[in-house]
């Protein structure tokens, strides 16, 4: 089973990116991030055509998560437990060939220290507990997405740039690291040892063109994934297309 994560910056906007990628790449499913738009408006026609079901929860304007998926999906979450009230899009989970992934879009938290900050960490703590939680069912699970978090300095082109930035401060960096250490594994640096490769590249200053970019985009194993885990990589060429994602797709290979 081939499963990626994509944040897509606009599914309107980059539709047929989508589309064209499902065509060549053939991966099993599918966690997109960032859709922009509601439900309503999601390319479900295409996305069928294209030989993938799919599980959304969208939100006007931001936001926004998928599950795409060749087989059926059992939805079993569509936001992350902890907080009824937060109406922002950000998590959809579902079971897949046995499998349970969760698609994370997770916060930004700039500018900080501020209520955005304030509210990725909580938001964070959150996912803590729901994967403490998972792993007490000792299931196969992937959670995916958009952490919008650095796990350490080699996972960006310039860490001293990036010291006051939400995706790199301590707090954040140790908020990721306390879900890990739960005994979840991070796919890419399983199989990538090396630093200096990115999932994000600002579209200011040629960044792509330069190679400066950040790893911000995870897919973080259960015990019982880890141990089908094959593969693991970025695949870069979605970013070189024309009025790209600033995201490209990391995808992860399980041996069910």
């Amino acid at each position: 089973m081939k499963i990626a994560t994509w944040n897509v910056n606009s599914l309107k906007a980059r539709k047929e990116h989508l589309i064209k990628w499902l065509g060549e790449f053939d991966p099993d499913v599918v966690l997109l991030q960032e859709l922009k738009g509601t439900e309503e408006i999601f390319p479900m026609m295409e996305v069928n055509a294209a030989g993938y079901e799919a599980a959304v929860v969208g939100q006007k304007t931001y936001n926004g998560v998928a599950i795409l998926s060749k087989t059926p999906i059992e939805v079993t979450a569509r936001r992350l437990p902890g907080e009824e009230e937060d109406e922002q899009a950000r998590y959809v989970e579902g079971i897949v060939q046995g499998v349970r992934v969760g698609c994370i879009y997770l916060p930004n938290g700039n500018p900080a220290p501020g209520d955005k900050y304030d509210y990725k960490i909580h938001w964070m703590r959150r996912l803590y507990a729901h994967a403490r939680d998972l792993l007490k069912t000792e299931e196969a699970f992937v959670l995916g997405g958009d952490y919008n978090v650095i796990p350490e300095p080699e996972d960006v082109y310039a860490p001293n740039k990036w010291t006051r930035d939400a995706l790199f401060l301590p707090e954040s960096r140790n908020a990721l690291r306390c879900i890990v250490n739960l005994g979840l594994t991070d796919a890419f640096r399983a199989c990538n040892a090396e630093g200096g490769r990115y999932s994000w590249w600002d579209y200011r200053s040629g960044s792509w063109d330069r190679d400066e970019g950040c790893r911000i985009d995870h897919l973080l194993l259960s015990p019982q994934a880890a141990d089908m885990l094959a593969a693991c990589d970025i695949d870069k060429t979605p970013r070189g297309w024309d009025k790209p994602s600033d995201h490209t797709p990391v995808w992860c290979e399980l041996k069910l």
